[in-house]
């Protein structure tokens, strides 16, 4: 680095951006600083107008830029059905399968004791108000389908909500985790293979 102050303080603040490594951070804040065009007064307002523009849905907790999202405020969608997610980024991964029509909840993270984040700090109580405010109106929702990822934090955030919705009419499930399509089966780790053979179905 050239230690001049400015700079350091872009490269510090590109680098606390998730999957981006000291050397990347410098690599793009030196690309920044050498445009020759408006890009760093166009990356600046990007930034502001997201920040003043983007809010959380107050239903599903993703985000948008209305005062609902477009997902809840969609009437052909079904209301029996809520699947919750991780991040909102997720919404779209599942949208792209093609096979859910139902409603969204993000939880904004997963249960991980490690990095001191418990049930009080997701958007766990909200799903759970939810729920029990669709019993109460007469629009039940009668399935919630985990969408989290197959990992120790996944895996524990998941068993919380199923502990939860046990003494509830509704029905909790977890996406299908195995050997994805396409892959060779000789390099498929032990723990993929165990969650194939768990995930079984009969044809």
């Amino acid at each position: 680095m050239l230690h001049i102050a400015s700079l350091e303080k872009l490269v510090h603040e590109l680098n606390r951006l998730p999957g981006i490594g000291p050397k990347t951070a410098q690599r793009l804040a030196y690309y920044i600083l050498r445009s020759k065009d408006a890009y760093p007064e166009k990356l600046s307002e990007a930034l502001l107008r997201v920040k003043a523009e983007v809010h959380s849905c107050p239903e599903c907790y993703s985000y948008t830029d209305r005062d609902i999202c477009k997902f809840c405020e969609d009437p052909h969608r079904q209301t029996e059905s809520i699947c919750v997610v991780e991040e909102p980024s997720d919404i779209s991964r599942v949208e792209a399968s093609g096979a859910f029509h139902g409603k969204y909840h993000v939880l904004h993270g997963v249960i991980s004791p490690l990095d001191g984040i418990s049930a009080k700090h997701l958007k766990i109580q909200e799903l759970i108000n939810r729920v029990d405010a669709s019993l109460e109106n007469g629009q039940p929702i009668s399935e919630v389908i985990l969408a989290l990822d197959a990992d120790l934090e996944g895996d524990t955030t998941a068993l919380y909500l199923a502990k939860i919705f046990q003494s509830k009419n509704v029905r909790i499930s977890r996406i299908a985790h195995g050997i994805p399509m396409g892959s060779d089966i000789d390099f498929i780790d032990d723990r993929t293979m165990g969650r194939a053979l768990e995930n079984r179905v009969l044809l």
